[in-house]
């Protein structure tokens, strides 16, 4: 497994970022460094080998939208898995990137799918109308078939956001815990996508 650590100029640019981020409360308080009530990821990126990859996640769920997804929706697709919660104040700041990298990727058949750990069904449909958010999150609050459960091992409810790349095979192919770099996601994106071509 190669891991990498962000940038410092990257760390500088989003520190610039996060500086116009001021009408979000929650995203202005992640800025100016506040860690109140929440665990950060340390922003470590991973990526796995194919030869080196565990089996295939298996999953279901109920989208905030009311529809049940299961990972054999997403057969042979590359899919992308987003952890987050509303008041998580770096899923505020990286949500609209999120949107991007989707939208950059949709045409090549890439899939996007947010688990929200801790809103209801109502909050998590305020959540992407705020951001622009257009791909669905499955509701893990009182799931019956939880989705921390199917990923037990690769995501900590407690270091929040965490993503995800799966492969068209369903394994994880690469994680980012903590605040997404759209650049780095993208590149390993592009890389997962291109196996096998």
């Amino acid at each position: 497994m190669r891991h990498r650590l962000l940038l410092p100029a990257a760390a500088v640019a989003l520190a610039t970022l996060l500086a116009g981020c001021s009408a979000d409360p929650l995203a202005a308080q992640y800025a100016d460094g506040t860690t109140e009530n929440y665990i950060s990821g340390d922003g470590t990126v991973t990526e796995i080998p194919e030869a080196q990859r565990t089996e295939a996640i298996s999953f279901e769920g109920t989208t905030d939208a009311g529809e049940q997804v299961t990972s054999g929706d997403y057969a042979d697709e590359v899919l992308v898995v987003n952890f987050w919660y509303a008041e998580c104040p770096p899923c505020r700041v990286e949500a609209p990137d999120l949107q991007d990298v989707y939208e950059e990727f949709k045409p090549d058949g890439v899939e996007f799918l947010g688990v929200n750990l801790y809103n209801g069904a109502q909050g998590s449909l305020a959540f992407a109308r705020t951001y622009g958010i257009t791909y669905p999150s499955v509701i893990e609050a009182g799931s019956p078939t939880p989705m921390l459960l199917a990923f037990a091992g690769k995501v900590s409810p407690k270091a929040v956001p965490t993503t995800l790349v799966l492969d068209r095979e369903g394994r994880i192919a690469a994680r980012i815990n903590g605040l997404v770099d759209p650049s780095v996601l993208s590149t390993l994106i592009s890389d997962t996508v291109a196996e096998g071509s």
